[in-house]
């Protein structure tokens, strides 16, 4: 399905190269959970589906379970997620790692320097010195087209799974990439082997001795191995460095001699000692956590690391060059541009159903998505958000800890997606456990945090299959809660009902709001709302849901942006006035 052709020089994301790599590897197995910012590989890998199958899994440690699968039977298998997700995906990466692979194994972790988009700064290099796994990390589009095919090879020629670690820098960056022609593997034939693949603890004692000498023979490999590269200039500085910091050393220091590592675990000690030993002065750079830095520490071996650099946040060439050089290349400090804090969209089914809590000063265990903006204001409902599908964990936590009548005022919220994720695990622990609590299910028909994938509710494939739609209100049905509800999100009377009803119920109860995304190609606008302006009292009751699309004009009255209205309807039904109306789509 791919247009492009072996040969060409593209511009790609470092996401779409990761894909085209893959392909050119002769992948045949991709799945994943989405997230930012691993989330345009899987949605690249689909340009190849001819010779790739791909899928989004509900979660990310299913996603590896299946590419363990793929492994297993002989292909080349891709497994792509955010760095939150190798959380999820932990407990079969751990032990993967005594199992060894078959057809190449490759994880895809993407970390998020800065929080771009993420609940924290984790740094999978540490997951993967814990789980025994080699790191390669790459540092523009083209490496890791390159790199990624290096992976397959050296998962192979080591039997191990290997982590690619990528950022947000270098996933959602472009540069040129050389495309080459896809290598058509031959399927490894599948041999019968319980002592390798059947973790028990009698087998798996016996692999970790295994593990621990992979990890000695890579590492004494990786001194000669061709991702690892010296760049000898000057002998006054030295530079050891991975990833995207490569390109802000070689801006900021181009008279510095540079080790750039590709294989950034296990490292080349005898590599790094023969390039330390040739420089006056050594940096280290990496952002985040002081991985390279404290293992090359512990050889004697004298370098400056952290003393001078963050481990917060992403790197600048000018943060180089002030902490290296001490030149302060800050220029005049620029205009300020005036703030913009996320928000929820115009249309947005979750703004009604929050607008309801609030009214009712209901308190919300919040979840990971787009309903996490429900915390921001004027909403302000949404009071934790942990991690996928702690909302409901967490409620059911409150009320064991302070009993039913403390959480009366309180509801969990989560979405569609991200309860299919391990939401259901939670729901079903609550009504195990003899919960009491009401969960509320923002079911908006799409993955829409991280732009609009389809989940096993959509009833479509990643591969644009139609498939089986999971209908949510059976599923919570078929764990036997009794008091299970389907209502419009925007019915605010009939949602403020069941709130009010259900809150107060001595079991679990769900309430399931329904209304798609703003956003989809597939949603249909009502059509705009207006407003009268001689009716308008400039009460502002219609700005308290804070949609983007409505504001007060100089004099006080209310003004609708028909350019972003959707006409969902939510001004016009908090207007005790009748000062807005709908103008319906012909």
């Amino acid at each position: 399905m791919s247009k492009e052709r072996a040969g060409e020089a593209v511009v790609m994301l470092g996401n779409a190269a990761i894909a085209r790599g893959a392909y050119e590897a002769g992948v045949k197995v991709s799945a994943a959970y989405p997230g930012t910012p691993s989330t345009e590989i899987s949605e690249n890998i689909i340009k190849y589906q001819d010779d790739i199958y791909a899928e989004w899994s509900p979660n990310e440690k299913v996603a590896m379970e299946v590419a363990v699968g793929a492994s297993v039977s002989g292909v080349r298998a891709l497994v792509s997620m955010k760095h939150v997700g190798v959380n999820v995906a932990s407990d079969p990466l751990y032990t993967v790692s005594y199992c060894g692979v078959n057809g190449g194994l490759v994880l895809v972790a993407a970390d998020d320097p800065g929080l771009y988009s993420s609940q924290n700064e984790q740094d999978s290099r540490m997951v993967a010195r814990a789980a025994m796994v080699p790191v390669i990390e790459p540092s523009d589009s083209e490496e890791a087209r390159v790199f990624i095919k290096r992976a397959f090879e050296l998962s192979e020629e080591y039997d191990t799974p290997i982590i690619f670690r990528e950022t947000t820098r270098l996933a959602h960056s472009q540069g040129i990439v050389n495309l080459e022609e896809r290598v058509e593997l031959e399927d490894k034939p599948y041999e019968k082997n319980i002592a390798k693949n059947v973790m028990m603890p009698g087998n798996a004692i016996k692999r970790h001795l295994v593990v621990e000498e992979r990890l000695k023979r890579m590492a004494e490999d990786a001194n000669t191995l061709d991702i690892n590269k010296v760049e000898y200039n000057g002998t006054k500085i030295g530079v050891i460095t991975s990833g995207i910091p490569y390109q802000y050393v070689k801006e900021a220091l181009p008279e510095a001699s540079v080790l750039k590592l590709g294989l950034v675990h296990p490292l080349p000690k005898k590599l790094i000692e023969e390039f330390a030993s040739k420089v006056e002065t050594l940096y280290i750079v990496e952002e985040l956590e002081p991985v390279i830095e404290e293992q090359v520490k512990s050889w004697g071996i004298k370098a400056i690391g952290k003393e001078i650099f963050t481990v917060q946040g992403e790197y600048s060439a000018n943060m180089l060059k002030k902490a290296i050089l001490g030149v302060d290349t800050a220029q005049e400090a620029p205009a300020q541009v005036p703030a913009r804090p996320p928000i929820l969209c115009p249309g947005c089914p979750h703004r009604s159903v929050y607008s309801v809590l609030k009214k009712l000063k209901i308190h919300a265990a919040g979840d990971i998505g787009c309903y996490t903006l429900g915390a921001v204001a004027p909403l302000g409902v949404v009071e934790t958000t942990l991690c996928m599908d702690a909302s409901i964990s967490t409620l059911h936590g409150m009320e064991k800890a302070k009993g039913k009548d403390y959480i009366k005022n309180w509801v969990a919220v989560i979405g569609d997606s991200t309860f299919l994720h391990t939401g259901v695990n939670s729901l079903m622990n609550m009504v195990y456990n003899k919960g009491t609590g009401t969960v509320m299910i923002l079911d908006n028909s799409t993955t829409g945090m991280t732009g609009h994938q389809d989940h096993a509710a959509t009833g479509k494939t990643l591969m644009g299959d139609t498939t089986y739609m999971i209908n949510l209100y059976n599923l919570c049905k078929a764990m036997g809660i009794e008091h299970v509800y389907e209502v419009d999100a925007f019915d605010l009377d009939e949602i403020e009902r069941l709130v009010k009803q259900e809150t107060q119920r001595e079991e679990v109860s769900v309430i399931i709001t329904k209304s798609q995304c703003a956003l989809l190609k597939t949603f249909v606008p009502k059509g705009k709302c207006v407003v009268d302006p001689e009716k308008c009292k400039k009460c502002g009751m219609c700005l308290a849901a804070g949609c983007p699309a409505i504001k007060r004009a100089e004099d006080g009255t209310a003004v609708i942006d028909e350019t972003m209205c959707n006409g969902c309807g939510l001004c016009m039904s908090n207007c005790k006035f009748g000062a807005i109306s709908l103008i319906e789509n012909k």
